[in-house]
């Protein structure tokens, strides 16, 4: 009996990388090895890199993604290429939208976002890409909804008292636990146990 295939992913990848090829932005939702998916990366950058700025902004897929079975599809901001790899029978000018919706949701929540938000913000940037994209298949193309869903998290976090500080808490707090005064030699017959320095654990 032959397989069925599951549904169709309208969005093979999405690739964020910098003027000089560096990815700010990796993900992939067909499985690749990572050694193929860096080869991939390295492709379609130069792919696009060779592409003049008047020509227009998509291209038939790289050989290691599947060539003429998808397209690429980008923009250019300042120092970053934006590059959505779609199915070829996706428009073109519906991807080029759908990249526009994610950069203006991008400047929204960072306010002027720029290449050091995508480094350094990186777990939040895969959260606003996972409201527009989730799985290959788009989930949302108004930005208002997106930046309302992204406002909504970030106001659950705050209520639950910043939970991303509770390590640097649990770390000061056994730093201040007094533990009892240790033996540092233990004589048992002929043995002589040397007991290590525990505070310097803490």
């Amino acid at each position: 009996m032959p397989r069925e295939a599951g549904p169709a992913k309208m969005i093979q990848a999405i690739l964020v990388f910098n003027n000089h090829g560096k990815p700010r932005l990796v993900r992939f939702y067909q499985r690749f090895p990572e050694e193929i998916q860096q080869q991939i990366v390295r492709e379609t950058f130069h792919l696009v890199l060779k592409r003049d700025d008047n020509i227009c902004n998509f291209l038939e897929g790289g050989s290691l993604i599947g060539g003429a079975d998808y397209k690429l599809i980008y923009r250019h901001y300042a120092t970053l290429y934006f590059v959505f790899c779609v199915d070829s029978s996706e428009s073109e000018l519906g991807i080029l939208d759908l990249i526009q919706v994610f950069v203006e949701t991008l400047d929204k929540c960072f306010e002027n976002v720029c290449e050091l938000d995508l480094i350094f913000h990186m777990d939040k940037v895969h959260y606003i890409l996972q409201e527009v994209v989730m799985g290959g298949m788009v989930l949302e193309t108004n930005m208002n909804e997106i930046v309302a869903q992204i406002e909504a998290q970030n106001r659950l976090e705050k209520s639950e008292g910043g939970l991303s500080a509770a390590p640097a808490r649990a770390v000061s707090a056994v730093k201040n636990i007094n533990l009892p005064e240790i033996p540092r030699n233990i004589n048992i017959g002929d043995l002589n146990i040397k007991v290590p320095n525990l505070s310097q654990f803490v």
